[in-house]
């Protein structure tokens, strides 16, 4: 009976691995560099070195190793295809079977975001549940969907592909997947910034804001939180977009919790309070009892995916 598991979380400039007991502890992680020169062809063989190193180093056996899950930065097919990750340089090629090759162990594969989404229904602000929606704000949104307990990858690996639902028809700016109107225009951080510089230009409305030299998404839900006037629409606003959004998967998967994650969510409770209300607001009557909580596994939650995928294969 194998009594560990590795989860490999790769991005764009660290790749994060981790040595999980099959139950679920983390016993050790630790990161390496994403050599993403020439196409990102040493990628694998240094997460399949690294990995050995640290068996090595804790006189583990191979017989005691259940496998290695991965998530990737972009669309990842059912079997471990990937397809195109531009920030690795890598093309279309079956990322898991490549790297079952080269260690001999079993590998699954799948997009981080489902991966991450995996692991907080496994250990974290999902645990207890079985069908999840998890939400990422950061940088950009992302998604991950996990229903029966298993991530719900699509047909082109493109399942939970949720910032870039369009949510206005009448937006002008291009988003960064090259159309217009995407969730994640508004409710990233990226996106919270955006709508706050576009409040200041256009409203006389006194505001704390004004006196920040660079406006982040932290500085808007504080200022909400101290109750200024602007900060407080601005977040009401980013509730109504999403909540609404949110209300529309609800009514496509019906999940039991949303999970909301991601750099954004370190606001806690605000989030989820307006989020709540507008879901509401907007969710199909057989919906209205879905939860909503907060991701507590932070950066370590696509690791946490990667082992859960090997475990739950």
């Amino acid at each position: 009976m194998a009594k560990y598991v590795f989860g490999v979380d790769i991005g764009g400039t660290t790749v994060k691995i981790g040595l999980f007991s099959v139950e679920g502890e983390l016993l050790d992680k630790w990161e390496i560099t994403t050599r993403t020169d020439e196409g990102g062809k040493y990628i694998l063989g240094d997460i399949a070195e690294s990995v050995k190193d640290k068996m090595a180093e804790k006189l583990i056996n191979m017989e005691d190793v259940a496998g290695i899950g991965m998530g990737v930065p972009g669309p990842v097919k059912e079997d471990g295809t990937v397809l195109r990750c531009v920030n690795l340089g890598w093309g279309i090629f079956n990322a898991a079977e490549e790297l079952e090759k080269i260690i001999g162990l079993p590998v699954k594969a799948g997009n981080d975001a489902n991966m991450a989404a995996l692991g907080e229904m496994w250990q974290g602000g999902g645990k207890g549940y079985k069908d999840i929606v998890m939400v990422t704000l950061g940088t950009g949104v992302g998604g991950g969907i996990i229903l029966g307990g298993k991530m719900l990858s699509g047909v082109n690996g493109a399942g939970g592909e949720i910032g870039h639902m369009q949510v206005n028809n009448d937006e002008t700016e291009v988003c960064g997947c090259g159309r217009k109107g995407c969730l994640e225009q508004y409710t990233s951080a990226t996106g919270i910034v955006r709508s706050a510089n576009i409040a200041l230009n256009n409203t006389d409305k006194p505001s704390s804001l004004r006196n920040v030299q660079y406006v982040s998404a932290k500085e808007v839900f504080d200022a909400a939180k101290n109750g200024d006037e602007l900060a407080v629409s601005l977040v009401e606003n980013h509730g109504k977009c999403l909540g609404k959004a949110l209300s529309n998967i609800a009514c496509v998967v019906d999940p039991e919790v949303f999970v909301i994650g991601g750099g954004v969510s370190k606001a806690g409770d605000i989030i989820i309070k307006t989020t709540e209300k507008y879901f509401q607001e907007n969710a199909f009557h057989a919906c209205k009892k879905t939860k909503f909580t907060l991701a507590t596994l932070g950066n370590d939650a696509g690791m946490y995916g990667g082992a859960c995928a090997i475990l739950n294969n």
